[in-house]
């Protein structure tokens, strides 16, 4: 939201908040990657929860790469961190996992940047007269909730013991 902020005020080019946006994204993330290298399986255990941990590694180790792309580029309401947590916990190689995190959060705030250039005067007249476009606000408040829930339920079908990746 700072991104889109910052870039529709027209202080700065847009590409420079996108590569801080992302630079400091990828700090967290190795923040994140690090102490679960550490921590190891324990942490995200008691973080998380045994069995969702269980269930989560199987699905992660199975398809690590597809997994941090996803989780660093789309903003899925399913914790990212855990993702970057389990990468640290399931020993993913340092060298391969900065590049992809790195390159998905690019992508991500570059996105949103660019959004932000084309769109930031329309969204700033949005948020000073919003009884204007009511119905649009309430069609986005549908649609988050949408994602919500079905986020929500691909997490409980997943995670659930009746799921075929409990049974392997």
């Amino acid at each position: 939201m700072l991104v889109v902020v910052l870039v529709s005020a027209h202080r700065n080019p847009w590409y420079e908040y996108a590569a801080v946006a992302a630079a400091g994204s990828v700090i967290g993330a190795y923040l994140t990657y690090r102490l679960a290298r550490k921590a190891g399986h324990a942490y995200l255990e008691n973080n998380f929860g045994k069995t969702r941990v269980t269930a989560f590694l199987s699905l992660f180790n199975r398809n690590a790469d597809m997994a941090l792309i996803v989780s660093s580029t789309v903003p899925l309401p399913f914790p990212t961190s855990m993702v970057f947590a389990a990468a640290g916990a399931s020993n993913y190689p340092c060298g391969k996992y900065l590049p992809v995190v790195f390159l998905s959060r690019a992508a991500r705030y570059t996105a949103i940047a660019l959004l932000a250039e084309r769109y930031g005067r329309h969204v700033a007249r949005v948020f000073l007269h919003p009884g204007q476009y009511w119905y649009w606000l309430l069609f986005l408040c549908a649609a988050v909730a949408l994602l919500v829930w079905g986020g929500y339920a691909l997490n409980r079908r997943f995670l659930s013991p009746q799921h075929p990746a409990h049974a392997r």
